[in-house]
């Protein structure tokens, strides 16, 4: 009876564990032009799903208090899309008079200056032997 509360309490978890499992098996359903056309539902349908879900969980109080946030709001996009790029390019500029391959520091570049989501998907992807290069293109 325990394993059954166990299972009714972590079926997320589970579903991921099955669908990894799944993929494993089965790994021509996902590719591109496979059934499940990941070049059109992962690109579009599923990001779009995702931020509308978000979108419908807010709050109407919580969104008008964070609206009026804006100088937060400015730091974290600066924050984000100007400062780090930035730094990240200074770093470079430091790498780029030592030994360190070429691509390796293309690589860094790009990363540096993708926003977190998407980065550290790009990282994952690419820690998991995922060829994140063909999600892209």
């Amino acid at each position: 009876m325990r394993l059954l509360e166990r299972m009714r309490k972590e079926w997320f978890m589970m579903g991921i564990v099955l669908a990894i499992a799944g993929a494993k098996l089965e790994p021509s359903i996902g590719v591109n032009g496979g059934p499940l056309k990941p070049e059109i539902t992962v690109s579009y349908i599923a990001v779009a799903t995702i931020f509308f879900n978000s979108g419908l969980s807010l709050k109407t109080e919580e969104l008008t208090s964070a609206l009026v946030h804006i100088k937060l709001h400015l730091f974290i996009q600066i924050f984000t899309l100007a400062f780090f790029p930035a730094t990240i390019w200074l770093f470079l500029q430091l790498l780029s008079i030592t030994p360190i391959n070429e691509w390796l520091l293309k690589g860094l570049q790009t990363v540096g200056c993708m926003p977190p989501p998407v980065s550290s998907a790009v990282i994952l992807t690419k820690a998991v032997g995922g060829n994140e290069a063909e999600e892209r293109s």
